[in-house]
């Protein structure tokens, strides 16, 4: 598998319709540090860049997307807020990043203690589809950034989503714990909760060519989930670090380089394979 990107010369079609209804992507793994919301971020942004209108949800407690996107504000409305004050409205919430056509609903350590309070809630599973349901027109695509955990805020996620893309560093531990995801979680919550939910695809990231544990997990990763790994490949790349720290995507900090496109690949991919309209 050579990882290599797209060519951005040859853009995937802007989308000429009118947005909505969007479709709802869950971006998932228990195991942090597998580049997870540095694929929504990225992802996303290579999304909107090709014409398409994308709201994006923070879904840990750490807030690291909504960080990686400049939002820093501790004063700003969360998604925790959404979700327990039944007053707001998702638009209430919203806030327009830098990036054109990429919307963001914040999140901050707040949302930890969210799993505690809505324990007691009637439909606890479902608060988040609920509050994003009046929104879905306004957008081609939602993308949640779930947090490291299998906890209720995850099972939150999955219900509201259509799909999830899941995240795979390619390292031995990162593949230990993926079937544990899909088995003990993913088809858990689609028997019974979401039966309509699917698995959009497996993405490999912080792919290190030179080092022979990362192609064999590579090869592992192909040999085990066959189709269901996307041809795109996330090599490891500082340029990702340094355009967080900068508070925006890769395809903004640094347009024309391979990192950029990278995730420009993932999001042909994505079109091409039917998760993103």
């Amino acid at each position: 598998m050579s990882g290599k990107s797209a060519d951005h010369r040859f853009p995937i079609p802007k989308r000429l319709s009118s947005h909505g209804p969007a479709r709802i992507i869950a971006l998932c793994n228990q195991k942090g540090g597998v580049g997870k919301t540095t694929t929504t971020i990225n992802t996303a942004a290579a999304l909107a860049e090709y014409g398409r209108k994308v709201l994006l949800v923070d879904f840990d407690p750490q807030g690291a997307l909504s960080r990686g996107l400049g939002v820093v504000n501790e004063d700003v409305k969360t998604i925790y807020d959404l979700m327990l004050d039944r007053k707001l409205k998702a638009t209430d919430v919203i806030v327009h990043t830098e990036v054109p056509g990429l919307d963001l609903i914040p999140a901050n350590i707040q949302l930890s203690a969210a799993e505690i309070q809505l324990v007691a809630e009637p439909g606890r599973e479902k608060i988040l589809a609920g509050v994003l349901r009046p929104i879905l027109g306004d957008y081609d695509l939602i993308m949640i950034d779930c947090q490291p955990s299998l906890g209720l805020l995850t099972v939150n996620a999955l219900t509201a989503a259509h799909g999830v893309l899941i995240p795979v560093a390619c390292d031995f531990f990162a593949l230990r714990g993926l079937e544990l995801l899909i088995k003990n979680t993913v088809e858990l919550v689609q028997e019974r909760l979401n039966e309509n939910l699917k698995i959009d695809g497996i993405l490999a990231t912080m792919f290190d060519p030179r080092t022979l544990h990362s192609r064999e997990m590579l090869n592992k990763l192909n040999e085990d989930y066959g189709k269901k790994v996307f041809k795109s490949v996330i090599k490891l790349t500082v340029k990702f670090k340094d355009s967080s720290a900068q508070g925006r995507p890769v395809t903004q900090y640094a347009p024309s380089s391979e990192a950029a496109e990278l995730y420009r690949a993932v999001a042909r991919e994505m079109v091409e394979r039917g998760c993103a309209p």
